[in-house]
């Protein structure tokens, strides 16, 4: 099975929780359908991203980056690579490479979709942005990346500015699911 294939069979399988997703579910699995390339950063006008909120042990933080090209704390995430075999595994690498934490644990997902543009090569293209929580471990230590200004622990409930609601909505869904 292809990585596209298997962000098809993902995405059929997920269980919208809200209108604007089921609506954007349907946009990704046609986007798939049409087009071989959906899972390539090449791909214009969108392609599949894989983002990750990562949750200290306890569900009371969120890892947070200072993403240097929206200016923004957003969670962890990015491009789907030829090596990944799924959208999940995607999401695990990207949290584990921006993070610098080894030994994440992936809940459950996907938690939620979010389409926004971005400005990575094409230029002006579409995130169709396929969204999972992980857990770190006890007492784990981040690392910051070349691909971040900044890392911070920060309140789920307390998000700074500038973020998004969509960042929001993520940890909010990761925790509640960590505490189910």
């Amino acid at each position: 099975m292809t990585l596209r294939d298997e962000a098809r069979a993902a995405l059929a399988r997920w269980t919208a929780p809200t209108p604007t997703e089921e609506a954007l579910r349907e946009q990704f699995l046609e986007h798939l359908h049409t087009r071989d390339d959906a899972m390539w950063r090449s791909c214009v006008p969108g392609h599949l991203t894989a983002t990750t909120a990562v949750l200290s042990h306890d569900g009371g933080k969120v890892l947070l980056t200072l993403h240097p090209k929206a200016e923004m704390w957003l969670p962890m995430g990015g491009h789907c690579e030829v090596s990944d075999t799924s959208l999940e595994e995607a999401a695990l690498r990207e949290a584990t490479e921006e993070s610098g934490i080894p030994g994440l644990r992936l809940l459950p997902g996907p938690l939620a979709l979010d389409r926004h543009q971005v400005w990575c090569h094409p230029p002006h293209s579409w995130h169709l942005d396929v969204e999972y929580g992980a857990v770190a471990p006890p007492g784990a230590e981040f690392v910051i990346s070349d691909e971040s200004l900044d890392l911070r622990w920060v309140p789920v409930d307390d998000i700074p500015e500038p973020t998004d609601e969509a960042t929001r909505r993520l940890a909010r869904r990761a925790r509640s699911l960590l505490l189910s």
